[in-house]
This record gives structure tokens, sequence and C-alpha cells, in this order.
């Protein structure tokens, strides 16, 4: 199975999500339009759910998500190892979002900064460690030092992670958020416990070097 970190960016960096109906929008484009069907018209969150009920065919197996402000992060492969499929699934996702951001704002242009970015998972370190990179992108907000390894309170960073719902991690972490998005069966036993995966993260937002090692996941 080949994995891939997959992330985009606003245009000039602008924030992509405004509200909670933004974020909910784009979760929910997740989930939807991650089949080799064709997504449902409109541009509400109503007809975004209108076709919830039928047999989906996923492009690809989501296993790990992380929305920001103005960027997002994804863990993916690609089903039947298909980079087509990946191709499709990054297309429809970036489209359709844009065109509901452009509808509901009256603008215009472009949203994204350009091509979704793909990195190939293809060493153990990586592959250790970029759930937990994902996962703490929120930090940015609080913490940013964790980027460095110089978190010195990780009990309050750790907190702040907690009420972060617009990832994965609760999902990983026995909190059901967003369970019919992501498959977590390959990652799930990388990553542990809660205690573990806690611990983890302590490790990390306290320690210059795994930091860095994780930092490495997005050059």
């Amino acid at each position: 199975m080949d994995f891939y970190h997959v992330l985009n960016r606003g245009i000039e960096k602008r924030d992509i999500v405004h509200d909670d109906s933004d974020r909910m929008r784009f979760v929910r484009s997740l989930y939807v339009l991650n089949d080799v069907q064709s997504p449902p018209n409109g541009k509400t969150q109503q007809n975004l759910w209108a076709d919830m009920g039928r047999v989906r065919e996923p492009l690809v197996h989501i296993h790990a998500w992380c929305l920001m402000k103005n960027h997002y992060h994804l863990l993916l492969s690609p089903v039947d190892n298909d980079s087509k499929n990946l191709s499709l699934f990054m297309k429809k996702l970036n489209m359709g979002y844009a065109k509901f951001y452009n509808e509901k704002y009256e603008r215009s242009g472009y949203v994204w900064q350009g091509k979704y970015k793909k990195i190939p998972i293809d060493r153990d370190v990586h592959f250790l460690y970029i759930p937990y990179y994902i996962h703490l992108n929120p930090l940015d907000y609080s913490h940013p030092q964790w980027r460095t390894g110089s978190v010195l309170d990780p009990n309050t960073a750790l907190q702040v992670l907690r009420e972060y719902r617009w990832s994965s991690l609760f999902d990983y972490q026995e909190v059901k958020n967003f369970p019919s998005i992501i498959t977590t069966r390959e990652i799930k036993g990388l990553l542990g416990s809660t205690v573990n995966q806690n611990n983890n993260i302590k490790q990390i937002i306290t320690s210059s070097k795994l930091a860095h090692s994780s930092n490495q996941l997005e050059t």
C-alpha cells in the first residue's frame, strides 16, 4: 500500500474556511466526494448529504487529516494502489470546495495556491511521525514552538489538541468525531493507546530531535 502526505493552501495563503459551516462543508466533502461516482449537485450542506444512503466506491483510503484556516493535510493511499484514483479524488475535492467557496462568498477566481502537493511516505521515520505531524498542526495557533520541540507546558498543549475537532486525532483516541471518513486499521496499531499517543506527543513537542524529524514531512 502506497501512502502519500497531501496538502494544499489557499491562494496567497488566504484563509479557506471562515466559520464552522465552511469547516463542516470541507469535512463532509472528504466523505461524499471520495467516490468513483459523480458528486451530488448543490452547494448547501443538505444537498451535499443528499446521497449519503447510496453505496459508495471509495477512490482513496483516508488515514489521517487536519483542516486549518488556510490549508489542509491528508494522509492518503489510493485504492488498488492506482495513482489515478488519488488524482481524481483530489480534483473532486479541490474543485468541489472551490465552487462552494466562490458561490457562498460571491467571488470568482482561484481558491487554492495551485495544484496540491503530494509527498510519498517512503521512509520508516516519516511513516512513524506523519500521523503525529498532521494531528499536531493545530498547535500552530497556540504553541508554534512545538515545531522546534520547545514547548514548556505539554499538558496545556495536549488540552488544546483535545479541543480542536477538525482533525482525525479524536478518532484515534476512542472519541467518535468523524469516523466514517477515515480508515484507522493501518495506523491504529502504530499509534497505540491514547496514553501512548499522548506520551509520544509530549516527546515530539518537547524534543528538538523529534521535532526535526516531523518537520521534514512538509519539505
